[in-house]
């Protein structure tokens, strides 16, 4: 049976916190100024300040979880095709965001 009501608290670490804040600012600047992207620029502003400002566990509304984790999920698809075809410095640093985005899915998008 599904689920009717699911539980949207997630209890980031420092770490988590500080790389989804960095990953929402840079997702900030690729879509402001077009209104198209008028919904997805107040769902990342919203975690941007709920990631600043609690301290505990962070309540996000399904559609910030949604558009969270979407994002979350074409940013691996796109790091893991370019690690394939860059050199090694590029994919070193690719790698270690591959993984960094990789774990925050596994460990609390996915369930």
């Amino acid at each position: 049976m599904k689920k009717l009501f699911t539980n949207y608290n997630f209890d980031f670490d420092k770490n988590e916190r500080k790389l989804l804040k960095t990953f929402c600012r840079q997702t900030l600047k690729q879509i402001s100024g077009d209104s198209r992207f008028f919904a997805e620029e107040k769902s990342f502003n919203s975690i941007i300040q709920k990631l600043e400002t609690e301290n505990g566990a962070i309540k996000l509304t399904k559609e910030e979880r949604n558009k969270l984790f979407n994002q979350l999920k074409h940013n691996v698809d796109f790091l893991s095709k370019e690690i394939r075809k860059s050199g090694f410095i590029k994919r070193w640093f690719y790698k270690s965001l591959f993984k960094q985005y990789d774990n925050l899915i596994e460990k609390h998008f996915k369930g």
